[in-house]
């Protein structure tokens, strides 16, 4: 089979640098690839792990038996009308690569979501999020490989069930389809999302009253470097945990104890809180335990400085989790993807 490789190092496939084994390796380019590599796991017994960037993944055992890296590439747009384009990119796209030819096409929609690391399969999968937008308010269609009858289906932006960091394809459908190419309806007018106070400062900082969509993504690149640890100096998926999202009456409770707790309330009348802030006040942010810690710019990090294993970052979460509830009877739970 093409591209398949023995005892591979997956140190440089995942951003926490994990020195893992995968025992086969497979690199997709193309459906027949899917479809070949898909088959010969079944033959084998063997449960595909699937990756893009590993940007979002978390390796905690020592080898794994099958890891399929997706390097389904191309971007192109598809159509357009006087307001819109639609624009396709395969699956294997680093994302930030994609945001960097929507902002030359002059195309907005996505500049917000600059320079999250990953790959532009992940990103429906995770419904990506950052600086008050979400990939779902972009989001056209995908398609994706059914793993049991490699059938090409298309999904549209009802079918994947998108919500907080969630889609169908991180619950019933985990693990059951390989998602090839996504296409995103992007806008031709001038309009952007700056309601985010950290965007706001900067521009103004800037002397920048009316923002381009390059002006507001060059704002979030700053931002993103200021506070997020580069993983190619320290390992890490950038936020680990997920922003809880508790009752408006239970935050009115917390309120009355921690006057100072910031939230962002929701259009469902729940409120959500920052979960790098409740770890913060429980003492983790700059904690350094071995090789692993906590990022010292950003409680929400985890790190691994060199040498870590994935299953010392996992008891770290652990212990982390359990402190907030201790402290907050607030559940947080892990955003990053744990093997």
């Amino acid at each position: 089979m093409r591209q398949l490789s023995k005892h591979v190092s997956l140190k440089k496939f995942n951003t926490f640098g994990i020195d893992t084994v995968a025992e086969n390796f497979i690199e997709i380019s193309d459906n027949q690839d899917i479809k070949e590599a898909m088959g010969w796991a079944a033959e084998k017994g063997y449960t595909p792990i699937i990756l893009g960037g590993g940007s979002n993944v978390l390796f905690t055992k020592d080898s794994y038996p099958l890891i399929v890296v997706n390097h389904l590439l191309g971007i192109k747009k598809i159509k357009e009308n006087e307001d819109y384009v639609w624009v396709e990119s395969g699956a294997g796209e680093i994302w930030h690569d994609l945001v960097l030819f929507c902002l030359k096409e002059g195309l907005g929609g996505i500049e917000n979501l600059s320079l999250i690391p990953g790959t532009v399969g992940a990103a429906p999968m995770q419904n990506i999020g950052a600086y008050g937008v979400e990939i779902k308010e972009v989001f056209e269609s995908l398609q994706a490989v059914d793993l049991s009858t490699f059938e090409v289906k298309s999904f549209n932006n009802k079918e994947c069930q998108f919500g907080y960091r969630e889609s169908i394809f991180k619950k019933e459908l985990k693990g059951k389809f390989f998602i090839t190419s996504l296409v995103l309806k992007l806008s031709k007018i001038r309009k952007v999302n700056i309601s985010y106070g950290a965007i706001q400062k900067v521009l103004k900082d800037k002397g920048i009253l009316e923002p381009t969509i390059n002006q507001v993504s060059d704002a979030v690149v700053h931002i993103r470097q200021s506070k997020l640890p580069n993983p190619d100096e320290i390992g890490n998926a950038g936020s680990f945990f997920k922003n809880p999202v508790i009752s408006k009456s239970r935050f009115e409770e917390l309120r009355q104890i921690h006057s100072e707790i910031p939230s962002f309330p929701q259009e469902d009348g729940q409120v959500k809180v920052p979960a790098g802030w409740l770890i913060e006040q429980c003492g983790w942010k700059g904690y350094c335990e071995g090789s692993i810690g906590v990022h010292k710019k950003q409680a929400l990090v985890l790190v691994n400085y060199g040498g870590g294993k994935g299953a010392e970052i996992e008891a770290l979460a652990s212990k982390i989790k359990d402190s907030v509830y201790d402290k907050f009877q607030i559940n947080i739970t892990a955003e990053v993807n744990i093997l």
